[in-house]
């Protein structure tokens, strides 16, 4: 697919390229037993929901400057100011800009993210001992790529605006591309970077209900990642049933400090260097305001139940997520159950509130 990159992504400091480096063993399945129907299964799913980046509409215009003011215009103009409650009021052009940054930002780390992805699979399909698992990880290897094409052009062609990688999402990507054991990649990477994008992703298709081309993207991508999520779970479950109680604990540690390196990169912190607003006023909001705990918050509704059925909701873990107010979605269906992710009921809510909130504002709107 060829297309113009006008804006070209910006450039982390330490240059155009990152080599990490890693040891691990690349195995053989010599037997093929090909046993795990559900890997299979899976495997025929991934085959068939295949899509193209030409599929997509690329012809369609996309303003979000102008969708943003048309939104301020129907009678959303303080929507901002009410439920992000922002450390001082926002006029309609900080709005704008605040929106458009914000949603930069997330597009970015997902496109930086999507690249991780690509090369965590391309490493499982390398170690991990099974043939079946093999199979699917080569056609995630083929959805990875083709994220990353899609979003690479959305915002170098479409929005104009991004973001270097956040570090704490390069932290956690070289974090699980060093470590030699095959299961840390898998939980790293399909367990919690990808269950968080999941329901990340959700929650960007509904903030931006009036783009259409972005939300046939996330639609697509979404269908993907909902399988790369349970192939990570279904791969795990055995695993984690038959390990020592010290090898238990090392993937509770790396459990933790990854949490707390995806809660990190959720702050926002580059958007706000970018305007030129004090650090020292925005990060305590973006840290402390109702809603910005909530998004984050949000993000984990897909992880906590998987991490439940793997065996690694530990008294441990537990007693980390208590301490995040995470542990309210420990009783939602996991990716096995129910590989969908369901909008988070308390965004519905405030969404149902800002449109109610735009028809009272709006003369001659319904009731």
């Amino acid at each position: 697919m060829r297309y113009s990159q006008r804006n070209p992504l910006p450039i982390p400091a330490a240059g155009e390229f990152q080599r990490v480096s890693s040891t691990i063993d690349a195995v053989f399945d010599w037997q093929y037993e090909l046993k795990r129907q559900k890997l299979m299964e899976l495997y025929e799913k991934g085959k068939a929901a295949t899509w193209n980046a030409t599929d997509l509409d690329w012809s369609i215009d996309v303003d979000i400057e102008k969708m943003v003011s048309q939104r301020q215009m129907a009678g959303g103009g303080g929507v901002v100011n009410q439920f992000l409650a922002p450390p001082r009021p926002l006029d309609e052009r900080e709005a704008l800009t605040l929106n458009l940054n914000m949603n930069a930002f997330m597009l970015s780390q997902f496109l930086h993210g999507e690249q991780g992805a690509l090369l965590a699979t391309a490493k499982i399909v390398e170690t991990v001992p099974w043939a079946e698992a093999k199979f699917y990880a080569a056609n995630q290897v083929a959805d990875e790529a083709r994220h990353v094409e899609v979003y690479h052009r959305y915002l170098t062609e479409k929005l104009g605006v991004s973001y270097e990688v956040h570090p704490s999402l390069a932290t956690m990507l070289d974090d699980i591309l060093r470590d030699s054991r095959w299961d840390v990649t898998y939980l790293g990477m399909q367990i919690l970077i990808e269950g968080l994008a999941l329901a990340a992703f959700g929650m960007q298709k509904l903030m931006m209900a009036e783009e259409p081309l972005i939300v046939d993207i996330t639609t697509r991508i979404m269908a993907d990642e909902s399988r790369h999520v349970a192939f990570g779970v279904i791969s795990l479950e055995e695993v984690y049933q038959g390990m020592s109680a010290a090898e238990l604990r090392e993937r509770e540690d790396f459990v933790i400090e990854a949490t707390h390196l995806m809660r990190e990169r959720l702050l926002m912190q580059p958007v706000f260097e970018r305007l030129g607003w004090p650090l020292e006023v925005w990060m305590p909001w973006a840290l402390e305001t109702p809603f910005m705990r909530g998004f984050r918050q949000m993000l984990f509704s897909k992880i906590v139940p998987n991490l439940k059925r793997l065996g690694l909701l530990t008294p441990r873990v537990r007693e980390a997520y208590a301490k995040l107010d995470l542990l309210r979605f420990e009783h939602l269906k996991d990716s096995v159950e129910d590989p969908e992710v369901q909008p988070p009921a308390e965004l519905v809510q405030l969404l149902l509130q800002v449109l109610a909130s735009r028809q009272a504002e709006t003369p001659g709107a319904p009731g």
